[in-house]
């Protein structure tokens, strides 16, 4: 009787056996697939977009080289380090653009219904989706709280360490010049071999000094590396504390090479490194514990008056990415209905509508977060409390349709 048990039923738990393992192995290429098509959009999506923005932006930075006597060094760096801080601009656009435009080409090519019909439940589908989520997730806290905020602080130091390799470009004849930072210059003309002609300089680098100088003519040089104008036949005007003292000279030496340039170079608190702004946040509010500055430490930025704008560029760094698993929930919305409905158009200009104004309010939200800790507290759990919602409404409309 044994025997006769095993042979007889054997083949159909091997059967059984064979047709799970068939299914989850479908499964399993169906969501790779879909992922593959997810992610390679994308990418394609984030760089063509930025791309294009990154060249507009360039064109607007040759500023650099024209108005503010920068070399090309520092502008290529600087605009070449730009391109981090534009990935993570256009990031939330390209993730719901690029899951939804997915999703609707699957509709309507009937690929979705052939996953349904295989066996494939949408609630699973969206699980999997979520999960999936998290990768872009950490993908998005990686470029807005550790490289975009590196890259922009590297561009900044090429400003910092510029020699205004491009001064002389940015002279121009009977035209006060204030690109150089306490130094006003101004000349009537200027010959074909750069020698200028009735120069008026004024030097106001200390707050209670200034230093006026007249020239016949003036011409820049190059000594070790530093640009100095030479000047010739004119005289000096000191003003030390309200005291006035002149001389002439025949030749003067002035050094350009000691001024920089009116472009902001201090470091701004998008360019502070997020360890240094969660330590500001700590030690402002007596939390120091491990995160105490060591003695003789600065943290640049990290004053009671600038706590907002602190608060504000954390949470753009670490709670805005978590807003990407909502925007793909939302894309998901394209699946509670089937192309062949006749409200299946009107719902999808709906999704994308919700979808795009979304992006808007996410990148607006920071202005909302300022020194309330309740308020900061509420904009900080959003995310996960919109997740929540719109998960409980698949859970809903799919236990509805039974589907």
């Amino acid at each position: 009787i044994l025997i006769d048990i095993n042979f007889k039923y054997t083949p159909y738990v091997f059967d059984a056996i064979y047709d799970l393992n068939y299914h989850i192995s479908m499964k399993k290429i169906v969501y790779r697939k879909l992922a593959k098509d997810c992610t390679k959009f994308f990418l394609t999506t984030i760089f063509v977009i930025s791309i294009i923005i990154w060249v507009l932006q360039a064109v607007n930075y040759l500023d650099f080289v024209i108005e503010d006597g920068h070399g090309f060094f520092v502008y290529f760096n600087y605009t070449l380090l730009s391109f981090p801080k534009i990935l993570s601009r256009v990031y939330p656009f390209a993730i719901f653009l690029s899951f939804s435009t997915i999703l609707l080409k699957y509709e309507y090519r009937n690929e979705l219904v052939i996953f349904w019909n295989f066996g494939i439940k949408k609630i699973e589908f969206i699980n999997f989706f979520i999960k999936f989520s998290f990768l872009f997730v950490f993908l998005s806290l990686l470029l807005n709280a550790l490289i975009a905020p590196l890259t922009q602080d590297k561009a900044r130091s090429f400003i910092r360490s510029s020699d205004l390799g491009f001064f002389e470009s940015t002279l121009k004849p009977k035209k006060f010049i204030d690109i150089i930072k306490n130094l006003t210059i101004y000349f009537d003309e200027k010959d074909p071999n750069g020698v200028l002609k009735n120069i008026f300089l004024h030097d106001s680098t200390n707050i209670n000094e200034s230093q006026t100088t007249f020239a016949k003519i003036g011409l820049i040089e190059v000594r070790a590396n530093k640009r100095m104008l030479v000047l010739y036949d004119g005289k000096t005007i000191n003003n030390i504390n309200g005291k006035i003292s002149e001389f002439k000279f025949s030749k003067s030496d002035f050094n350009i090479a000691k001024f920089t340039s009116n472009t902001t170079s201090h470091q701004k608190t998008q360019e502070n490194s997020t360890l240094d702004l969660i330590k500001c946040i700590l030690i402002s509010s007596n939390l120091k514990m491990n995160f105490q500055i060591k003695e003789g430490e600065t943290i640049n930025n990290c004053l009671i008056e600038n706590l907002e704008n602190i608060y504000k560029e954390l949470y753009t760094r670490l709670i805005k990415p978590f807003y990407i698993i909502f925007l793909i929930t939302i894309s998901l919305l394209i699946i509670l209905k089937s192309k062949t409905e006749i409200s299946f158009n009107k719902s999808k200009i709906k999704i994308y509508s919700f979808g795009f104004f979304f992006i808007i309010f996410l990148e607006s939200s920071a202005e909302f977060i300022g020194k309330s800790l309740i308020q900061n507290l509420f904009f900080s759990i959003l995310p996960f409390l919109l997740i929540f919602i719109i998960y409980l409404y698949f859970l809903k409309t799919l236990k509805f349709k039974k589907i």
